[in-house]
């Protein structure tokens, strides 16, 4: 039954036609998934509360603001244009616990990963993630 579950793998005029908040909601569940994985697979004995408390501190906004500034200069052009995008976007939701800076910068962090995702860039994916790890 999962091998018929198939991602819809669009290409990067389509990702790029998507709204901004579209390409951030599929980045978000992509990174969290990823960071949950990554905390389980080093941390079998951590019971479910406290791998979730653990991904907090990799999935907040300031966390993820303080991953794109430290890589928003190795970004391409494709990519910096969708996170300025995704950044520049206007939520219609208001940060309870973040900074705007920090919440806007999240959101665009979350497009350029769900765009990533979403057109099969695996390799930039995994570079996104590796400095994900090494910056938080």
């Amino acid at each position: 039954m999962l091998k018929d579950l198939k991602v819809k793998e669009f290409t990067e005029k389509e990702a790029r036609l998507l709204n901004p908040l579209q390409l951030a909601l599929v980045g978000d569940g992509v990174y969290e998934l990823f960071i949950r994985n990554s905390i389980l697979a080093n941390n079998i004995e951590l019971s479910a509360h406290k791998m979730h408390v653990k991904a907090i501190g990799y999935v907040k906004a300031k966390s993820q603001s303080a991953i794109m500034h430290a890589i928003e200069e190795y970004l391409t052009e494709d990519e910096s244009y969708i996170f300025k995008r995704g950044r520049n976007a206007k939520s219609a939701t208001v940060p309870k616990n973040a900074d705007v800076r920090d919440y806007r910068m999240a959101t665009g962090f979350e497009a350029l990963v769900g765009y990533l995702y979403l057109t099969g860039n695996n390799e930039r994916l995994e570079f996104v993630f590796e400095n994900a790890l090494k910056i938080i």
